[in-house]
């Protein structure tokens, strides 16, 4: 039986621009960092359409950010490169990027939020639920058929992507909200679009608690799996640079929704180049802080142990968070003014100068690795998925146990 490739790639923000690329565009750019990231081995770029930067209105679609968009794919063509391309970013690294049309300016902002930017500033004011208003909606739809519609036949798409843990943009009233919204959105693309498969960019906070997107619902919806999960965010687990921890939470998303996983974002931040792991601390969003940050040497032996990992349990592929740490100038805009430890997760550092983990992911793809049929460790449900989501936290920590015991 022919092996199917476990696919490699990366979360790609431009090292100069971050979140406001699709706003001062540069196609040199893009080459000259698609370029880096062929040169590692990597086959995949998961791309981020920022929802207010693409619908300035809910009726029409910018323009400008769809030509941009296609010399996006034609430069990931020319470089053999695919791409993941994630629709209604929201959430991304800390704020929730709202377009305006969908503010509530006269609504405090919702419990949960901890920041929403519109126009590259923050303001403090509610928005309007994207699963269930109609505007939002039908929004939702005209940019998903006008994107699928211009692209759907180019050769550098590799993915449709309903989203970014998307319950920290905003949960659907009722799980049946957001499964008729995953429904309604893959039919959408579907409908245009019968070859690219559709996922949903899920996190680790929709297996360990209910956040209404429920990863056997979803997933079901869909025609592949994803998960992210990160160690140094996990109070329970073994440690920060705990090398089970995202093998697991891989292992657990496909017990519960019967599928193949892509692990579709893990990572670390990191320390300056040449300092030893360890802590610091801030305010974040008038909160004190207190976040791990691992040396450039420590985070490049817990990506290859993961990477080992994530093979084991027969994993898809995995795309690591994120290409680059970005540049000092941005420091006093979102996310980077309030998230410190967003300024360091990239494989290269702000100089464009790759880490030594960037060396770990370029040696493990030249090893052509495939996806295990027959995986060497797995969770083993004694419940069903419904029971799992009474209360999944628990459950969760009880598998890990037995996870790390087998």
């Amino acid at each position: 039986m022919e092996s199917n490739p476990f696919i490699m790639g990366v979360n790609y923000w431009p090292r100069r621009k971050a979140m406001y690329w699709w706003q001062n565009f540069d196609a040199a750019e893009v080459r000259e960092e698609f370029q880096v990231i062929k040169e590692l081995g990597l086959q995949f770029v998961r791309i981020f359409l920022l929802w207010e930067h693409w619908q300035p209105d809910p009726a029409s679609v910018d323009k400008t950010a769809l030509r941009n968009l296609e010399q996006v794919c034609d430069i990931a063509s020319e470089l053999d490169l695919k791409l993941n391309i994630t629709f209604f970013t929201g959430h991304m690294s800390g704020p929730s990027w709202a377009p305006a049309w969908l503010l509530r300016r006269d609504e405090p902002m919702a419990p949960g939020i901890r920041q929403v930017v519109t126009g590259g500033r923050a303001v403090n004011c509610a928005y309007s639920n994207p699963y269930t208003d109609p505007v939002a909606v039908q929004a939702g739809e005209k940019l998903i058929r006008t994107v699928v519609e211009r692209l759907r036949e180019h050769p550098a798409v590799g993915i449709w992507n309903l989203g970014n843990e998307s319950d920290l943009f905003a949960r659907p009233p009722r799980a049946a909200d957001g499964v008729e919204w995953a429904k309604r959105m893959t039919g959408c693309i579907h409908k245009l679009d019968d070859i690219h498969p559709v996922t949903w960019g899920l996190h680790s906070g929709s297996l360990l608690e209910d956040t209404g997107l429920r990863v056997h619902e979803i997933f079901a919806e869909t025609d592949i799996a994803v998960m992210h999960g990160y160690s140094l965010y996990t109070d329970w687990a073994r440690n920060p640079l705990d090398t089970a921890y995202v093998p697991f939470i891989c292992a657990l998303t496909q017990a519960l929704c019967g599928k193949p996983v892509l692990m579709e974002e893990f990572g670390g931040c990191t320390m300056p180049f040449g300092e030893p792991s360890g802590y610091l601390e801030w305010s974040r969003y008038g909160t004190p802080v207190r976040q791990f940050m691992a040396s450039e040497e420590d985070l490049a032996l817990h990506i290859e142990a993961v990477l080992q990992g994530l093979l084991d349990v027969g994993a898809t592929g995995a795309m690591l968070w994120c290409y680059a740490d970005y540049i000092p100038e941005l420091y006093d805009r979102p996310p980077c003014e309030e998230s410190l430890q967003e300024r360091t997760f990239g494989l290269v550092r702000p100089d464009g100068t790759l880490k030594p983990h960037a060396e770990i992911i370029k040696r493990f793809s030249a090893g052509n690795p495939t996806i295990q049929i027959n995986p060497k460790k797995r969770v083993e449900l004694d419940i069903s998925a419904e029971e799992y989501y009474t209360d999944p936290l628990t459950h969760a920590q009880r598998l890990y146990k037995t996870f790390l015991n087998d």
